[in-house]
């Protein structure tokens, strides 16, 4: 099967729904208001609170919800093969995923850019409101570790990656005070030299890995996770104009623009896929996924198709700096769509490889040994990039492995492949950076929200105290669920996790609608609702029973509690809004 179909296939299927679907909602359905005073002007501080450049904004919002799952949920779930995968990512980001990303910020703007779960509260009673708080604290702390894992693994050990992903901090905060500072208004002039300097960063990379000074940026996994949380710290507590909007801003270049460049390499080389379309692992028994295609195609994926992380960025940062309501379309539905796209990418990269390296890659030397299959291509891999590739689990050595593969096969690339291959990991870092630095500040202001009714200050998003302190809370909380945990334990959790979030998001939306609009209006939330209730309760459950009891250890107790918690708030959050809707439609 060659890969090119699939390619266009998803830019025609994306193109239509960017241009009919979204507008249909957002002129029938939300009924946006472009001349509407929105939060960023009516409430503006200049620290979370600041009007900002729509196409920043997009850079921003894109960067952090762009995180591990585009990337590393595909590839894994090509356990099953393309198809199951390919045909997800697309129904799900066209009418579930821009659905939901696109009503929740929405539904924030109109709220003042408030929370995810002061919507709850507001739409749907305090009941809702408390057990949505309760579910989104223990939903994105677990969201943040499963992301941070994947970073820790593909940089543990490699100088190159881990220089270039550290020089980009500084570079941010230089952006951020040229743009709001030095040259106010001059964002291209302040793009340019901010993509030139990360792109040196990648290139001093290279010389820097051979040099004296190599041993100070190698790192192990533990000592990388610790500094991991202290970066989520900082990004939480300065100023969004100084770090993190620049460095997303920054980083969206560096995205989109390899996202572009793999297409184009697609389109040039026409790779074969070497997976079949199913694999005999469609029906359980996998060595990645520990269960069925069905539902842990839609768990693994995540954020291809639909995200409840996503929820929390457009109902936390990006409604606080959208200039216009006439934006969100570009905004919310654009970035998932753009997302998908990303997914799908991901997922033919991961395909060309043959299967023999592609487990051998993604699974233990152990258990690869007991799948009876012989690797291909992975020897020589290992000579061009100079590492050993074998049992580096995660899927983000097998996506850079396969960028990589295709990049070098372009014209006068064919030396090249060590390069491309870090650079693709420096891109996955960067996609799951951004992420971790946005879910980190939005846990914040969650928390803050709920300490807030114990003692009013803590309600400030500007009161230092407040700041610090539960912004250290948070990274206590998920840098030691990271240290304690690995692939087969954080992202099984992650994956329920984020989809019962996006089940949570998709009922207050179909509450937001019926209050606002028509009742069969309100069909474009429930049903995507509906279908993500059932997929993430049955896949809890295969979890608790299949993967973590099992397992008879203190991590698989702990994952057992948790995940059973958090079904429970998700059972609560649906009665309680189910109640809502009857209510709304009786009247």
């Amino acid at each position: 099967m060659n890969a090119l179909p699939l390619l266009l296939g998803a830019l025609l299927v994306y193109a239509l729904a960017y241009r009919f679907y979204a507008c249909f909602i957002m002129a029938k359905v939300l009924a946006f208001d472009p001349a509407r005073v929105t939060p960023a002007y009516s409430m503006r501080n200049g620290y979370d609170y600041k009007p900002t450049n729509r196409w920043v904004l997009f850079g921003h919002h894109f960067a952090a919800i762009a995180g591990a799952g585009p990337l590393v949920g595909p590839v894994l779930a090509a356990q099953f093969g393309y198809l199951p995968g390919y045909l997800w990512i697309l129904i799900g980001s066209v009418l579930a995923g821009g659905v939901h990303d696109m009503v929740i910020l929405f539904a924030s703007v109109r709220c003042g850019g408030l929370s995810l779960t002061e919507i709850a509260r507001r739409e749907a009673g305090p009941v809702a409101g408390t057990a949505t708080a309760a579910a989104v604290l223990f939903i994105i702390i677990t969201a943040l570790a499963g992301l941070s894992l994947v970073v820790v693994n593909a940089l543990s050990e490699s100088s190159w990656g881990t220089f270039s992903i550290a020089a980009t901090i500084p570079i941010a905060v230089f952006i951020g005070w040229y743009m709001d500072r030095l040259r106010p208004g001059r964002v291209a002039e302040a793009s340019a030299i901010g993509v030139a300097l990360v792109l040196a960063a990648v290139i001093l990379g290279e010389p820097l890995s051979r040099s004296a000074f190599a041993h100070f940026f190698i790192f192990s996994k533990p000592g990388l996770s610790i500094i991991l949380a202290f970066y989520g710290l900082l990004a939480s507590v300065l100023p969004v104009w100084l770090l993190l909007a620049p460095r997303d801003y920054l980083s969206s270049y560096m995205k989109i623009g390899t996202v572009l460049l793999l297409a184009l390499g697609i389109l040039w080389v026409r790779p074969a896929l070497a997976s079949p379309a199913f694999t005999g692992f469609v029906h359980g028994g996998g060595p990645i996924i520990p269960g069925k295609v069905w539902p842990f195609v839609c768990i693994t994926i995540a954020c291809g198709a639909i995200s409840g992380f996503h929820s929390l960025i457009g109902s936390g940062t990006t409604p606080k700096m959208i200039q216009s309501e006439a934006d969100i379309r570009l905004i919310g539905y654009g970035a998932m769509l753009t997302e998908g796209f990303v997914s799908i990418l991901a997922l033919i990269a991961a395909t060309t490889l043959a299967p023999g390296d592609y487990f051998a890659i993604n699974v233990p030397p152990a258990v690869f040994e007991k799948l009876g299959l012989s690797t291909v291509n992975l020897q020589a891999m290992n000579a061009a990039v100079g590492e050993s590739l074998a049992g580096r689990s995660g899927g983000a050595v097998s996506l850079a492995v396969g960028m990589a593969q295709i990049f070098s096969s372009m014209p006068g690339m064919k030396h090249l492949l060590s390069y491309w291959y870090h650079f693709a990991i420096m891109f996955e870092a960067l996609f799951i950076l951004t992420t971790i630095d946005a879910g980190t500040r939005v846990a914040r202001y969650i928390l803050q929200e709920v300490l807030g009714f114990a003692y009013k200050p803590f309600a400030k998003t500007d009161w230092w105290p407040g700041v610090f302190l539960t912004s250290a809370l948070v990274c206590g909380a998920w840098g030691s669920m990271l240290l304690m945990g690995n692939i087969s334990t954080i992202w099984p959790m992650f994956g329920v996790a984020n989809q019962l979030l996006s089940a949570i998001a998709l009922a207050v939306g179909t509450t937001f609608i019926l209050k606002r609009s028509k009742p069969r209006y309100a069909l474009i939330t429930f049903l995507p609702f509906l279908f993500m209730l059932a997929t993430t309760l049955s896949a809890g459950v295969m979890n608790i029973f299949g993967n973590y009891l099992p397992r008879h250890d203190f991590q698989g107790s702990l994952n057992v509690l948790l995940t059973a918690i958090m079904i429970v708030l998700v059972i609560v959050i649906t009665a309680c809004s189910a109640s809502s809707w009857l209510k709304l439609l009786k009247k």
